[in-house]
């Protein structure tokens, strides 16, 4: 999420928190409208996986000291505040300084992207009047001491597996200065990377700014992210479902994993492998192995006369009954 919609996002309301919330209160209130709100509780239900999302997003932002502080100062500008991007002669604005796609660099490990901008205007320029610090611009010195290097912003794109499993990337500014980047395990699609004092230098001798890195994740091609969990589709036979079968499922990065389908098990049934999701600080997530029963598109003369011979003799049941009582209400 680019820090510019912060403006009208208040956090501490989707999370129902006052601003002075302690970090232990704010991670039991997240716990708590989490678990009423995840989509493996409420399957099918759009407005739940919504709300499953702002609250994710939310917490993501207040349980992070940095960000959070980030944007409590936002926000104390005041909803009616805006910057706007610079163009034709115009200073440059909010985007200048948090976000936006900038002058493509060097590839990084695994096919990495990367694109680099220097803010013309660091974030405490702006804030630093109304946050305690000096009015001085660069090069002049601040009222309380030397002037803080400008921030700068970044974007790269990385893989799926390495997003999952972490690693250490190397990428390349504008000017082509290598730098070495550390991804954590477990780093979600567009999350900020800060890396202290690799942006610009102070012009007076002070902190060097920092570079805030946005990461995108690419999709893969198997696994899709559920927080720390993983979900995977898995194909079963009609007949799997219906008898029963042990099952080979796929894992990321290892060996698949043999699961047992219980006889009768429908489309759409979590089968869930403990520990084999996304491993952080926080936590390890589950594989989440999602049952599609597939139906045949061609059956043989013998294949049809055997299923038109179940068809006679198997349980008088109409799945749709229960569907047709609830649409009546």
């Amino acid at each position: 999420m680019a820090s510019q919609d912060w403006f009208d996002k208040d956090f501490y309301k989707v999370l129902g928190v006052s601003k002075d919330i302690s970090d232990a209160e704010l991670k039991k209130a997240y716990r708590k409208l989490a678990r009423q709100y995840h989509p493996d509780s409420n399957q099918g239900d759009a407005a739940a996986e919504s709300r499953f999302k702002e609250i994710s997003e939310a917490y993501s932002v207040l349980s992070d000291a940095e960000q959070r502080k980030e944007y409590d100062q936002i926000r104390a500008m005041g909803s009616g505040a805006r910057f706007t991007a610079g163009g034709g002669g115009q200073a440059g604005g909010f985007e200048d300084v948090f976000g936006g796609m900038f002058g493509q660099g060097g590839g990084g490990a695994r096919g990495q992207s990367y694109s680099y901008q220097q803010a013309p205007g660091g974030f405490d320029d702006i804030l630093g009047g109304m946050f305690g610090r000096g009015g001085g611009r660069a090069g002049f010195g601040g009222a309380y001491g030397p002037t803080r290097g400008r921030d700068v912003t970044a974007r790269t794109t990385i893989d799926f597996v390495t997003a999952v499993k972490g690693d250490t990337i190397k990428l390349q500014t504008a000017d082509g200065k290598p730098i070495t980047v550390k991804i954590p395990a477990g780093v979600s699609d567009q999350q900020k990377i800060k890396l202290r004092g690799k942006g610009e230098p102070s012009p007076d001798g002070g902190e060097p700014g920092d570079i805030v890195l946005t990461v995108s994740v690419r999709k893969h091609p198997v696994f899709e992210r559920d927080g720390l969990n993983l979900r995977v589709n898995v194909p079963v036979t009609f007949v799997e479902a219906t008898l029963g079968a042990t099952i080979e499922v796929p894992t990321l990065g290892g060996a698949p994993v043999k699961l047992k389908v219980a006889a009768g098990t429908p489309s759409g049934r979590v089968l869930r492998v403990k520990g084999r999701g996304v491993s952080t600080s926080k936590g390890t997530g589950d594989l989440l192995a999602v049952v599609q029963v597939a139906v045949p598109s061609h059956l043989s003369p013998a294949q049809r006369e055997a299923l038109e011979a179940f068809h006679a003799v198997e349980p008088p049941e109409n799945p749709r009954v229960e569907l047709l009582e609830k649409a009546r209400e």
